[in-house]
């Protein structure tokens, strides 16, 4: 992202053009991934505990605000309907995948998907915090297509398709909660743009995330709201009112003394340059900032 850089939506945007397919893509990511279903046949939604934590953070989470806030220009009414018109597409596919969800459950051993379901979510984790971290990582729906295969029960195979009602309606719940978050962001975006810094939400919520499958895998209970405690943590700790930031909807936030660094110049008027700058810049090594070169033409220890 132009202000926060986050890998998922980075990688998404390499992809996809315009704000609008962004949000879309980033948004309906866990239902062609597999992620969402993986959670609802592990039980994720057993619990409004559950469906907030999935709809938080698997629908909204820190990439959708990334987006949100970095890259959706236009009113507040604008953003809003482009928000409203990807729900109306999330919010049904979730609601299909959550109805099939019975069905396909029969056929696996749950006991064994189930980790699966926490490791697919690890990944994601994993990937939200770290680009670099994340090239070493499969892909999710890999993941979770082993999980599959693993946990495959040929006993369990029928013909008949079952639904579950109150599976579906938690289910569009969940979706519903990440549609609702992503207006909330929407509607404060010019508040937020100066006093969130997304960098440190991101990694918060990757944290986030990463105990969500603790439930999962048995070791707290079910009913914890250990993911949702992390996520305020984090959204306290992001909320920095003295950051002085400026927004630009080209270059994101950056502060406001600072916005030449920011865009690759100088802070400085070059005509208050003194007259042997230049020559200070032919000793200097190209693409590097002269502060952080030490004599020996290296890089600061901290680079």
């Amino acid at each position: 992202m132009s202000s926060s850089q986050h890998p998922v939506a980075l990688t998404v945007e390499r992809r996809v053009g315009g704000a609008t397919k962004l949000l879309a893509t980033i948004m309906c990511l866990p239902l062609v991934d597999g992620i969402f279903p993986a959670l609802v046949l592990a039980g994720a939604l057993g619990d409004p505990v559950g469906i907030l934590e999935v709809g938080l953070l698997i629908f909204g989470g820190s990439a959708t605000v990334a987006v949100v806030l970095a890259e959706m220009d236009g009113s507040r009414k604008e953003v809003a309907t482009a928000i409203l018109a990807v729900g109306a597409v999330l919010i049904p596919v979730a609601a299909v995948e959550a109805a099939l969800a019975p069905t396909i459950r029969d056929m696996l051993n749950m006991s064994v998907f189930s980790r699966f379901a926490g490791l697919v979510i690890l990944t994601v984790a994993a990937k939200t915090a770290s680009a670099r971290v994340g090239e070493y990582l499969p892909r999710p729906a890999i993941v979770i297509a082993l999980g599959l295969v693993a946990s495959f029960d040929p006993s369990g195979v029928s013909l008949s398709v079952t639904t579950d009602p109150e599976l579906i309606g938690r289910a569009v719940a969940a979706a519903g909660v990440g549609v609702g978050f992503a207006l909330l962001v929407a509607l404060l975006g010019p508040w937020l743009r100066a006093v969130v810094d997304i960098d440190r939400f991101r990694f918060g919520s990757a944290v986030a995330l990463g105990v969500l499958p603790l439930s999962i895998f048995g070791l707290v209970p079910g009913d914890a709201p250990i993911a949702l405690a992390v996520l305020g943590v984090t959204a306290l700790f992001a909320f920095d009112p003295d950051g002085d930031r400026e927004y630009d909807g080209m270059n994101g936030v950056a502060p406001a003394d600072d916005a030449a660094v920011a865009d690759g110049g100088d802070p400085a008027d070059p005509d208050d340059e003194p007259d042997d700058a230049s020559d200070d810049e032919s000793e200097s090594v190209p693409g590097r900032v002269s502060d952080y070169v030490t004599t020996d033409d290296e890089r600061a220890p901290w680079l």
